[in-house]
């Protein structure tokens, strides 16, 4: 697998298990997640979360991972997000792409079709890191202030 010649791109394989799905695309030029479908008929109760699958397997290049993304215009529309968002998938990784659904909406069912963009997979380089055990961090201008650390200055 090489870079194609397109700034930032990577060539990555995928193995369709489903011949009838689209491959995984980019609906607009510059899109950062490319599309990812339901292989499966679903309908998530309210508060119901479920696991689809999308029929997509693929191989990346050492040095990148692809992250899962939750589609904004069904989280809008009908209160569908992701467990555990985003849902990494690691260079190593060769099974099928499936997607940890949740309905949100307290009242309404929501009814995913087989073949409706339920998600999007955005492929990005990442680091490995080299961990070194100390005994005392290094001090920075934050220093230990965590949630919500930054809205509270100067408000106790």
């Amino acid at each position: 697998m090489t870079s194609s010649s397109a700034v930032g791109a990577v060539d990555v394989l995928v193995q369709m298990l489903d011949a009838d799905l689209p491959l995984p695309r980019y609906a607009h030029p510059g899109d950062a997640g490319a599309d990812l479908c339901a292989r499966t008929d679903i309908t998530l109760e309210p508060h119901e979360r479920a696991l689809i699958p999308t029929g997509v397997a693929i191989a990346l290049p050492a040095g990148f991972a692809a992250f899962v993304h939750p589609r904004s215009g069904l989280a809008l529309r009908h209160g569908l997000g992701m467990v555990n968002a985003p849902g990494t998938i690691d260079a190593g990784y060769r099974g099928e792409i499936s997607v940890l659904l949740i309905n949100h909406d307290p009242r309404e069912s929501v009814h995913i079709k087989r073949g409706d963009r339920i998600a999007q997979l955005v492929i990005q380089p990442v680091s490995t890191a080299m961990f070194h055990e100390v005994r005392v961090l290094p001090g920075s201008h934050r220093g230990d202030g965590g949630f919500g650390s930054t809205g509270t200055a100067g408000q106790k």
